[in-house]
């Protein structure tokens, strides 16, 4: 791989591995909200909070962190606009004090805030209406959960993003250059500094807040249970993946490096690759271009399927550490391709019905499948092609399963945010 192409796939690593505190849906709500109180000058007496029909449905049963288990969007605008720090970006909530808590829960048992549902054809778009006396303001995010287009402030606007068409959603770096043969010789090529100067962060907090879960304190402990009912490394994969995603999902204060704008697909594309290594006891070396393919084939699925959609992401991202698993236990480039078909012919319909703490559930799923898909890809096994909707190579089925995602299931998105909201 040449330099040039070597540091585009630098920026997107960088572009798509932050550090983000809870559930990234309720964040951007609270960082679109902190923006709004900067600008007005002043905490809001009323907030309107417009939202796509996927920002609805992925805040709805998720507890915002460091608000004592506060839940939905008017907690997130609220604690936004009293205690978010906008200079945080995905952290925005980490700083929040008990007196602004506090103040927070009166204006939200005050109802400052309404929500209305946003006529819009992107899955994730938000605009936060703020007033206070006679000054008004709006902040507007699209595409991406920290993506500030436009600000407007008494009629006027202050901000308007202008979208370069050449890159991904107009601000990222151009994704058309991933390919599964590309990532596989960044993986293995790059000079191990760099990658650990990129990783070491992810393997750190993704793995603290996975034994944080395993404490028992967040949801149903689905991670406990799991590897005290199964003796085996499939279980602890399975376990301590699960155990982080029901933390975070749960309110847990801690950090999680997020992938392609998940936490869940953050701990999903990374943790299963870290204990396998500890248990397999591989070295540091491998486990770090293994944490390159893993998180790059996890960004490369979700160019096609989009941030948000009734496609579960983690999906992708379990397939993607499946892979990057079978690179772990010696496998050539041709049975990683197998793994990740193996997998995507598996649990390609999981749906998303919206973040909550049972996303861990889904997360071990996708791990089933994807351990199933490598064990079959060690012993040279993998579905064929054109059974079902595999194609004929990788690339290509990467390709269709993010084509269903995003236009297939568009329908799907609808019905299920209607069940949801009990209609």
């Amino acid at each position: 791989m040449d330099k040039e192409l070597t540091e585009k796939f630098f920026d997107i690593l960088h572009e798509e591995l932050v550090p983000a505190l809870g559930c990234t849906e309720p964040i951007a709500i609270a960082l679109a909200s902190a923006k709004a109180r900067d600008v007005l000058g002043r905490i809001p007496e009323h907030i309107i909070a417009k939202c796509s029909g996927n920002l609805i449905k992925n805040v709805k049963s998720v507890i915002v962190p460091n608000t004592e288990n506060l839940v939905g969007i008017e907690a997130s605008a609220i604690v936004g606009a009293v205690g978010g720090d906008f200079s945080k970006g995905m952290e925005v909530l980490s700083t929040v004090t008990h007196e602004q808590l506090e103040y927070a829960k009166k204006l939200y048992a005050a109802k400052i805030c309404e929500v209305e549902l946003l006529d819009t054809p992107l899955n994730l778009h938000l605009i936060i209406c703020a007033d206070a006396g006679n000054d008004h303001v709006e902040v507007e995010i699209r595409n991406l959960h920290d993506n500030i287009t436009r600000i407007e402030k008494n009629g006027k606007i202050i901000y308007d993003a202008k979208e370069n068409d050449g890159l991904y959603y107009g601000v990222l770096t151009d994704r058309s250059i991933l390919s599964f043969d590309r990532i596989y010789d960044f993986a293995v090529n790059t000079p191990l500094e760099r990658l650990k100067a990129v990783f070491s962060e992810q393997i750190e907090d993704n793995m603290r807040i996975a034994e944080e879960g395993l404490t028992g304190k967040y949801g149903v402990g689905i991670g406990t249970s799991i590897i005290s009912n199964e003796d085996s490394v499939a279980a602890k994969i399975k376990g301590y993946a699960a155990a982080a995603s029901e933390a975070r999902m749960s309110g847990c204060i801690m950090p999680v490096i997020t992938n392609s704008g998940s936490g869940n697909q953050g701990i999903a594309a990374s943790i299963p690759v870290i204990v396998y290594a500890r248990e397999k006891g591989i070295g540091e070396e491998q486990l770090y271009r293994a944490l390159a393919l893993s998180n790059l084939l996890t960004i490369y699925q979700k160019t096609f399927i989009g941030r948000l959609s009734a496609f579960c992401g983690a999906v992708s991202a379990t397939a993607a550490s499946g892979g990057a698993i079978t690179f772990l236990a010696g496998g050539t480039p041709d049975q990683i391709k197998m793994t990740l078909i193996n997998a995507l012919a598996n649990v390609s319909g999981i749906v998303c019905d919206g973040a909550k703490a049972s996303c861990g559930a889904k997360i071990s799923a996708g791990l089933d499948a994807a351990i199933t898909g490598h064990y079959l890809a060690m012993d040279g096994k993998f579905y064929q092609p054109h059974t079902g909707i595999l194609q004929s190579d990788i690339d290509q089925t990467i390709s269709a399963v993010g084509r269903m995602a995003m236009e297939g299931m568009r329908d799907t998105d609808k019905v299920i945010l209607k069940i949801m909201l009990g209609e």
